[in-house]
């Protein structure tokens, strides 16, 4: 059988790189319709401002954007500079797990067994990617990605050495509650509103069935040492936080909504 050793490097790093810019360009198409509840797979790839199909010649990665000059070929609208930026970062991240977790795999583990490894660890960093941007535009984190990638995080254990079924488990349910217990249900209780959303809890939770309980109380500290450090950036450069212009759209289609529904129907909005 053939292993990993006999496999040039080459030839997998440009493997890597096309898979990461593939599915990339996809990544766009998750962090455009999640949000909204449109199907992934259905319609096929189209124009968000005039609906037109958009051809494969019309959605090579990176390429295509260039040479259209950012502007749908259709209808000329503008394509936010997010499309490159994305598909940019899918190629730079199967190039990076190539390096640091195919490669460091045992020289003989066959070529089917580092596939799975690149294949899970790349589901793992694309889906944080759109988390992130999902998040940063309509304030979301969708459970298709936390409560998804945690179970792969916990399915995918045999892959991954130096884990065991116990650290996923148990990381995952630490993860879910050092966020839950303190910031949604105490403070919930204290303030009458909760100081961290479930999805943050998801979210640790999935740090926590990838690198267990260590890694969850990581990826919380670190998030909010990030955090604080943007939000001073923001504040010293704009004086002030804004509410994502979705998060505005999405509120004032809401109440229109309400206004329209009549009977029990409004009750239930």
């Amino acid at each position: 059988m053939l292993t990993l050793v006999e496999l040039p490097h080459w030839l997998l790093a440009g493997l890597a790189v096309v898979l990461g810019l593939l599915f990339g360009s996809f990544l766009n198409v998750v962090i455009y319709r999640v949000p909204r509840d449109e199907s992934i797979v259905h319609p096929g790839s189209h124009c968000p401002a005039c609906g037109a199909p958009i051809r494969a010649w019309q959605n090579v990665p990176v390429l295509s954007w260039l040479l259209l000059g950012g502007k749908a070929r259709c209808c000329g609208a503008p394509i936010p500079a997010r499309y490159p930026l994305v598909e940019l970062l899918g190629g730079l991240l199967g190039w990076a797990i190539l390096q640091t977790i195919v490669l460091e795999l045992p020289p003989d583990s066959a070529w089917w067994r580092a596939l799975l490894s690149f294949a899970v660890h790349l589901a793992l960093g694309l889906g944080l990617i759109a988390a992130a941007f999902i998040d940063l535009e309509h304030m979301l984190l969708p459970d298709e990605i936390t409560i998804g990638g945690a179970l792969l995080g916990i399915a995918s254990v045999p892959l991954r050495p130096g884990i065991h079924w116990s650290d996923s488990l148990i990381g995952a349910a630490i993860g879910f509650v050092i966020v839950w217990l303190p910031f949604d249900l105490l403070y919930s209780k204290l303030r009458g509103h909760p100081g961290m959303g479930l999805g943050d809890a998801k979210l640790t939770m999935l740090a926590g069935a990838w690198f267990g309980w260590p890694g969850a109380v990581f990826a919380l500290l670190a998030g909010a040492v990030q955090g604080t450090l943007v939000t001073l950036v923001v504040l010293l450069v704009q004086g002030r936080i804004e509410e994502p212009e979705a998060v505005k759209r999405e509120r004032e289609e809401l109440l229109a909504e309400i206004e329209a529904a009549e009977g029990e129907e409004k009750k239930r909005l």
